[in-house]
């Protein structure tokens, strides 16, 4: 016969543990913002552990526990914003990003990728800078801005690559030169130029990328 004490409790189980869940997740978040504005305003050398608690609203026990460095706390944030969610899945490797590798219309899938582009730029830009700054000075700092920068190039031959198969690039362009042009024009030192140095929109800026990679991989306006 059922017990219908252990019965209920087996019903509670999976509610409290959706709300702990909730709430983890939450605490990350509020983590997450308050070591982004802290990286970001401050450098990563500049940004101590015991700031991001209290602007988080956290314990330092609570912060240590979840990131016992700082190292992991900023490739964490980073690689949130970077991706937009905390699924352990590359961007190389995610739907959309395959998706604009597979998209047949050469203008459409320049389009797309400069909107994907522009998108993980605002999320992550300024952290993206944060690595560039350091790396100099600090290994972990090196290492991450050495592992993006070689992820994002791999992204940019793919993409150049199916535009080659498909005879859409211009003459006289071969893919590794047009994954060098979307290197350097969708680069987040040019988007930090003209974004917060220069005050571009975001459309503004979207609209300048998509015109002149267009203009430059397939030769056309």
């Amino acid at each position: 016969m059922p017990d219908p004490v252990n019965q209920k409790s087996n019903q509670k189980r999976p509610y409290r543990s959706a709300k702990r869940a909730e709430a983890a997740a939450a605490t990350r978040a509020r983590i997450r913002e308050a070591a982004a504005r802290l990286f970001t305003e401050s450098g990563y050398t500049g940004t101590h552990m015991k700031e991001v608690a209290a602007l988080a609203g956290v314990g330092e026990r609570t912060l240590y526990d979840a990131f016992p460095t700082k190292a992991a706390l900023f490739g964490h944030t980073l690689g949130v914003a970077i991706a937009g969610d905390e699924e352990p899945v590359a961007v190389p490797e995610r739907p959309e990003t395959l998706a604009i590798r597979d998209e047949t219309d050469s203008e459409r899938a320049i389009g797309r990728a400069v909107d994907q582009t522009t998108d993980l730029l605002e999320r992550a830009g300024d952290l993206i800078m944060v690595t560039v700054e350091a790396a100099g000075a600090d290994p972990d700092m090196r290492a991450s801005a050495d592992a993006g920068a070689e992820a994002t190039y791999g992204v940019h031959l793919a993409l150049a690559t199916a535009l080659q198969e498909r005879g859409a690039l211009r003459p006289g362009l071969d893919a590794r030169t047009a994954a060098d042009t979307l290197y350097a024009l969708a680069s987040p030192h040019m988007h930090q130029l003209l974004r917060r140095r220069r005050g571009w929109t975001r459309d503004a800026y979207r609209a300048w990328l998509r015109r002149v990679l267009v203009a430059e991989l397939l030769g056309s306006h």
